[in-house]
């Protein structure tokens, strides 16, 4: 029997355990299975959270389909709410390791209840060498390429994860299964990549939809979201402090042009908790 809690922020939903308790080893295997909306529990994946020497607490994250993930913003901030309101780690400004590095995250309280969390993204990575991308140019920032039947304009870079913004009209009216799955697996991409269609919709407001690795069309990401913001900012379409739209909610994402710095500010809430029981 395995303790877990379902958590989501903005709608991105996970499967978060103990892993200090549970000691799962082979948690890509787990969260393949765990992940099915029809025979397993149902959500974006599986975060682990663990005790850790060089910070407050630690996570990895997997997707459905068993790959790992560096990085998750919604999730980071689920994390926080986590080990705050379970007594883990009781400090409002802590520190959590990632793959992708250690975050410094700020939780708002009231009450004893994390209403709001804030993450500090650190700096986004344009370079093609560092992002495994094989591209000719050092970094690719509105670079056309023939998608199917669209020529589509991409800006690759990495806050954490590896992410693809393409600007669009209108997302809604965009097919984002046809088009997001071949960006994903375009050959130039060593491991793949989310995708973003962006929308802008005046210079401090983008809506965006998300096109995950692994996973598919999910409601947000906020990495995702915070690469919008920064390739808007980047491509002179918006300002450096956005509120960004998901289908699952709104993030606040603030660019400081001095540090280079990103920031997120949205919310995480608890969904529920039970006991899977394992063959």
């Amino acid at each position: 029997m395995i303790l877990f809690t379902k958590m989501q922020g903005c709608g991105n939903d996970y499967v978060y355990i103990n892993n200090d308790i549970e000691r799962i080893k082979d948690m890509s295997e787990f969260t393949r299975k765990i992940s099915n909306r029809n025979f397993g529990i149902g959500s974006d994946g599986c975060i682990f959270i663990f005790k850790d020497d060089n910070a407050d607490v630690a996570f990895r994250i997997f997707n459905p389909d068993g790959s790992e993930a560096a990085m998750c913003g919604n999730g980071i901030r689920c994390v926080a709410k986590y080990v705050y309101e379970k007594d883990i780690v009781k400090k409002k400004r802590m520190k959590i390791n990632t793959k992708s590095g250690i975050k410094n995250v700020e939780v708002y309280v009231e009450k004893d209840i994390v209403k709001n969390v804030k993450v500090n993204m650190g700096v986004p990575i344009f370079d093609t060498k560092m992002l495994e991308i094989n591209y000719p140019k050092d970094v690719l920032i509105n670079e056309p390429f023939e998608i199917l039947d669209k020529r589509l304009y991409l800006t690759c870079l990495s806050v954490g994860n590896i992410h693809t913004v393409v600007f669009v009209d209108n997302v809604d009216n965009i097919d984002i299964e046809k088009y997001g799955r071949v960006i994903e697996n375009l050959e130039i991409f060593k491991d793949r990549t989310n995708v973003e269609f962006v929308q802008i919709l005046d210079r401090e407001n983008i809506k965006v939809r998300v096109w995950e690795r692994g996973v598919g069309e999910t409601l947000a990401c906020g990495t995702g979201a915070t690469a919008a913001v920064i390739a808007g900012f980047l491509n002179g379409v918006n300002e450096n402090i956005c509120k960004v739209q998901l289908k699952g909610g709104e993030l606040e994402i603030v660019y400081n042009e001095m540090t280079s710095e990103l920031s997120m500010i949205g919310t995480a809430e608890f969904v529920y908790e039970g006991r899977l029981y394992t063959k």
